[in-house]
């Protein structure tokens, strides 16, 4: 993930859309027709591409699920996936 500060600037039209700046754009991965998430929190709008939204929220959540089910290496994962195939 890049840590480089983007400051630019976009103006608000009437009905509230601004054009996301190229450089921005580039950095986010947002091509047109994509969604972005916006997230207000103290005082500030955080933007992110939606995609990655989601597959963040996904990793929160499923943090420390592996250990629950006993899976603690790769060699775990294979022998979960070959038990199941054996089951079918």
């Amino acid at each position: 993930m890049e840590n480089n500060i983007i400051v630019d600037n976009a103006k608000v039209m009437a009905k509230g859309q601004i054009t996301l700046p190229k450089d921005i754009r580039d950095s986010l991965g947002i091509r047109t027709g994509d969604r972005v998430t916006l997230i207000y929190r103290d005082n500030q709008v955080i933007m992110m591409n939606s995609a990655m939204y989601a597959m963040k929220m996904l990793q929160e959540a499923m943090t420390g699920e592996a250990e629950k089910a006993g899976l603690h290496s790769d060699d775990d994962v294979v022998s979960m996936i070959m038990e199941m195939r054996r089951r079918d």
